[in-house]
């Protein structure tokens, strides 16, 4: 028998046109910023076992790359600088060095494409220290706030002289945004944008990205990144950064803080990324090479849910992928 129901859902889901017509959340390759690992001394690219199809470039292939991202609609990388062990110390001074390997790679990249591919650089000292952390350390081993936070305007001021159209603050200090956009006014660089990393918590899936940097760490980074218990202190992290000027907040990682994503956008007059970080996806590409999964499709709904959280833009290591697959419809 046929039911007298007034309403039938079904009927919007009939047929492909249908359900795109009514889809509430759509992706776009302009959606997704491709994080990119410019390491020194390379003669070729070396492969990251942690995470496959994801590499630590030269100079030659982060050109490369760079351009098939931009060539699928991508129009945003955050470079990430590895040092060679030697040029580490205690305060990560190549960090900020002219000639430091994040530095040059960033002055490649904007020599080659100018202000057609966007240039994001991470403003942190944890890649460039003998210790790993994020910032300098007191004779007990502690993170120091303040004279960190100088370091990072150094960096900054150094990676937007590079050519960075912008700058991501992510080590978690407090006060970051404000001191950095003063020393980037300063400096004469207005327009260099500032993503902050606003909600970052202490997550077990950033394993396989300290094999990417080569990472010295020792410990933990507890005392500066997110408890991942706590909802109320994102809110007002971002808040804060906010306040300070930051021109983006971002929220790392994004699958299992969904929740937070969801609500920093409720509130948030800026825009609001989202990292889909290391562990979530080399959990997706081990998943789908052994068969469990449908791999494109599980990237493509993990993607979509996290746009549909309210991120505008995604970091993620599977942007070429994503938007080629969407070019593809």
């Amino acid at each position: 028998m046929d039911y007298p129901l007034s309403r039938r859902p079904r009927r919007l889901r009939t047929t492909p046109a249908l359900r795109e017509l009514t889809a509430e959340t759509q992706l776009r390759p302009a959606d997704f910023i491709l994080p990119m690992f410019i390491a020194d001394g390379l003669d070729q690219p070396n492969p990251i076992s942690s995470m496959p199809g994801v590499y630590q470039h030269t100079f030659d292939s982060l050109i490369r790359t760079a351009e098939q991202a931009l060539e699928q609609g991508v129009r945003c990388v955050d470079l990430f600088g590895v040092p060679l062990p030697a040029d580490k110390d205690e305060t990560g001074s190549q960090a900020w060095a002219e000639n430091g390997i994040l530095n040059r790679g960033i002055s490649h990249l904007r020599k080659e494409f100018g202000d057609e591919l966007l240039i994001m650089a991470d403003t942190c000292l944890d890649e460039f220290t003998s210790h790993g952390h994020c910032g300098l350390l007191d004779g007990d081993g502690g993170v120091l706030n303040d004279v960190t936070v100088d370091r990072y305007v150094e960096m900054a001021v150094s990676q937007a002289a590079a050519g960075a159209h912008l700058v991501s603050p992510s080590g978690m200090m407090d006060g970051q945004v404000a001191a950095i956009r003063e020393g980037l006014d300063s400096a004469g660089f207005h327009d260099v944008a500032i993503m902050a990393y606003s909600a970052k918590y202490a997550s077990a899936f950033f394993g396989p990205f300290r094999e990417a940097v080569g990472s010295s760490l020792q410990g933990d980074r507890r005392t500066y990144q997110q408890d991942p218990a706590n909802r109320r202190e994102s809110l007002l992290e971002v808040q804060l950064d906010i306040d300070e000027g930051a021109d983006f907040v971002m929220v790392k990682p994004a699958l299992s803080y969904l929740d937070i994503i969801s609500e920093v956008a409720e509130f948030s007059p800026v825009p609001v990324a989202a990292y889909q970080v290391s562990g979530e996806y080399a959990m997706i590409q081990a998943a789908g090479s052994n068969g469990w999964v449908d791999r494109d499709a599980v990237m493509m709904e993990a993607l979509l849910s996290i746009k549909r959280a309210g991120a505008n833009q995604i970091l993620t290591y599977f942007a070429t992928d994503a938007a080629r697959l969407l070019n593809q419809g």
